[in-house]
């Protein structure tokens, strides 16, 4: 019995894939003219491969007829055997060229949230029709989580609000929205055209604890202290659509992404913030090392459609 760790007779070069391949069209023509006149070579190449196989094995594959061959019960395994081991080796050649081009794999993103209609979720479904072979997994937390998991090799790339200087990472800004103060439909700036910074210094602000919520707070901060005198802020664990029922219930007021004030939200009015300096930016942060195709191909067609965005 051989050593079951001993390379295999076609791993050592004894058997060429050729010899396989042939076998494979003289087993299916039973006939070494017919077989040969298929893969459109010489009867006698193809007659000496065999042979020459035959030797290597100590088996004989083929009963030899008067008008043609016939499978041995041996050869008739051996064709078996290599049939499922060529369909294997081409999968994994067609596989591989695939990995290599971005068709197929995984691709992990982090988000702050997927709107619908928004541009992250529109780039995700060109993405999707694109790559289908593409697993896309999606995690959704505060940018700093996220650009956290990213560091680690959890993620693949994240997009994050503003445009990060990250510690060993790439970072490029894709595209950006307006911020709009998002309050209840009762308030007294409902009916203005848009709302000034100086409109909202007295108004009680609501954010929420994860998502958006951290950069919002900030972002409320930057623009109003120093100025005026601290805004007040209070800060809730909650989602995006709760969130927005409590401006709704006149909990206070918040500021939110062009793209958020496309979600429906009853009893809550956006008003475009005229003295905001411009729009919010939102970045990809990846790991330059990650050289994955299905990471290059997402940031190179984000890029497209952060500029057709921004010509429109």
């Amino acid at each position: 019995m051989s050593d079951p760790e001993e390379p295999s007779l076609l791993l050592r070069g004894r058997i060429p894939l050729a010899s396989l391949i042939q076998t494979l069209a003289v087993a299916e023509y039973l006939n070494f003219r017919h077989a040969a006149n298929a893969l459109g070579m010489n009867q006698s190449t193809v007659s000496i491969r065999i042979k020459t196989l035959e030797q290597d094995l100590g088996v004989l594959l083929f009963e030899r007829l008067p008008r043609g061959v016939r499978l041995t019960p041996a050869g008739r395994h051996f064709v078996e055997q290599i049939t499922a081991g060529i369909g294997q080796l081409d999968h994994a050649v067609k596989t591989a060229g695939m990995l290599a081009r971005g068709d197929h794999g995984q691709l992990r993103i982090g988000v702050h949230a997927l709107i619908p209609d928004g541009f992250l979720a529109a780039l995700l479904n060109r993405y999707h029709l694109l790559h289908p072979g593409i697993d896309v997994e999606i995690a959704e937390g505060t940018a700093r989580d996220m650009v956290k998991k990213v560091r680690a090799e959890e993620l693949d790339l994240t997009f994050v609000a503003g445009t990060p200087d990250v510690p060993d990472c790439h970072s490029r800004p894709v595209w950006s929205e307006a911020l709009l103060a998002a309050v209840p439909e009762q308030h007294t700036l409902v009916g203005r055209e848009s709302v000034t910074w100086a409109d909202l210094v007295a108004e009680h602000f609501v954010v929420r604890l994860g998502g958006t919520g951290p950069q919002v707070y900030d972002h409320i901060i930057l623009r109003l202290a120093g100025r005026w005198n601290q805004p007040a802020i209070q800060r809730f664990d909650v989602g995006r659509g709760t969130l927005m029922s409590m401006v709704a219930q006149d909990y206070g007021v918040t500021i939110a992404s062009e793209a958020t004030s496309q979600i429906p939200a009853p009893g809550v009015v956006f008003l475009p913030i005229l003295d905001e300096p411009e729009p919010i930016t939102f970045s990809a942060v990846w790991l330059p090392q990650n050289r994955s195709p299905a990471l290059t191909n997402l940031l190179n067609l984000a890029k497209e459609a952060g500029r057709a965005a921004r010509a429109v």
